[in-house]
């Protein structure tokens, strides 16, 4: 079975049919063959995504390119490795990209507007709101947000290391009915269809789909390969987003009939914005050592971690500040947001409810601020 003859279900009709949508356009899909930035591409895939608009969604654009759009104008000749001159091809590179994207869609009489982002701005809760609110007041005026990371400030620990993981985060963040992923990849296989006998997968609606699944990293010019596509896509589905992965050059149909590509079922209950924040967004800034008791209340009954289930404190937060809880083992099972500074909760930690004073009776973590991972 290939692609293109995936077959129409449930989940592809909740892509077809999503009134919002988040479409990430990889590098490989801006790019000729001989690695230069492509702006005629970028042009075509307007024409794709303008059709959907029409039609009557609204739609957010994750876009990767900004290095390599800076790849000629600074004369170079491919990729750069370092840090320092990625960042500089990408300060280059933005310019041009969101040119070519304001000139594609000034045919249509739209105009777009740039929103650069770097994995803090995610994980810190108050730029997490402010993105967040900047994202729907574009929408709201009728203006196309092109969303991709800060490539000219993120460093190698503040990456999100490739724009498919930043595009599931922004779909979550903008409420979206659907994520689409657009890049020379024609949707999942087994493993790396270059090298034959690949098995082609039309849906992945439960776990066992991936059975034998062997995904691989990225390609010359772009940072996400297939793990990245696949991580990303089912980050998406689990906050309750359905999932499109496919080819640029089957954009037309992947934005009107979604009959191409890989779909990934989305959970049937969406996650709620704070909690996918929790799990997925935010940076961790200490951890908790659990007894065995209390794993199997915060994990199994999803119940409230108190004072008395925590053996160790590590790290310096704050109440407010998101956390690991780590069972004894030391393996991490879930992530919360604490209530208690680090030097307060360490002196209470293993005693009872009645044990405390009446103003520290209540939950390190409590159950709505907590997320088993």
């Amino acid at each position: 079975m290939t692609a293109n003859s995936a077959a129409v279900s449930a989940h592809r009709e909740a892509v077809r049919t999503a009134r919002s949508v988040v479409v990430k356009i990889g590098t490989t899909a801006l790019t000729a063959p001989n690695g230069m930035f492509d702006a005629g591409r970028l042009a075509m895939l307007v024409d794709a995504i303008e059709k959907r608009m029409k039609a009557g969604s609204d739609v957010v654009i994750v876009s990767s390119g900004a290095i390599a759009a800076g790849i000629e104008p600074l004369g170079l000749t491919k990729r750069p490795t370092d840090l320092a001159t990625k960042q500089a091809a990408a300060s280059v590179g933005q310019v041009a990209l969101v040119n070519a994207w304001s000139a594609a869609f000034g045919r249509y009489d739209r105009t777009v507007g740039q929103v650069l982002l770097t994995a803090h701005d995610i994980a810190q809760r108050a730029q997490h709101n402010n993105a967040q609110r900047t994202l729907d007041r574009l929408r709201a005026l009728h203006a196309v947000a092109i969303v991709n990371e800060n490539d000219t400030v993120a460093t190698n620990e503040i990456r999100f290391g490739d724009n498919d993981r930043l595009s599931a985060l922004v779909a979550q963040l903008v409420g979206a009915d659907a994520l689409i992923l657009l890049s020379d990849i024609d949707g999942l296989y087994d493993s790396d269809p270059r090298k034959g006998d690949a098995r082609f997968i039309p849906e992945v609606a439960a776990s066992g789909d991936l059975d034998g699944v062997s995904a691989t990293g990225g390609s010359r010019l772009g940072t996400g390969g297939m793990a990245s596509k696949l991580s990303s896509a089912l980050l998406a589905a689990d906050a309750g987003v359905p999932v499109l992965l496919a080819a640029a050059g089957d954009a037309a149909a992947a934005l009107t009939d979604a009959s191409v590509g890989t779909v990934f079922a989305a959970r049937p209950e969406r996650m709620s914005a704070r909690r996918f924040w929790v799990r997925y967004a935010a940076e961790t800034t200490g951890s908790l050592i659990l007894d065995a008791g209390a794993v199997r209340a915060v994990v199994r009954q999803r119940k409230s971690l108190l004072p008395a289930g925590i053996t160790a404190v590590s790290g310096r937060f704050h109440g407010g500040d998101v956390v690991e809880l780590h069972g004894p083992d030391g393996n991490a099972v879930a992530r919360g947001v604490v209530a208690y500074d680090d030097s307060e909760l360490a002196g209470i930690i293993g005693r009872s409810t009645p044990e405390l004073p009446v103003e520290l009776r209540r939950p390190a973590v409590h159950a709505d601020d907590l997320v088993a991972i």
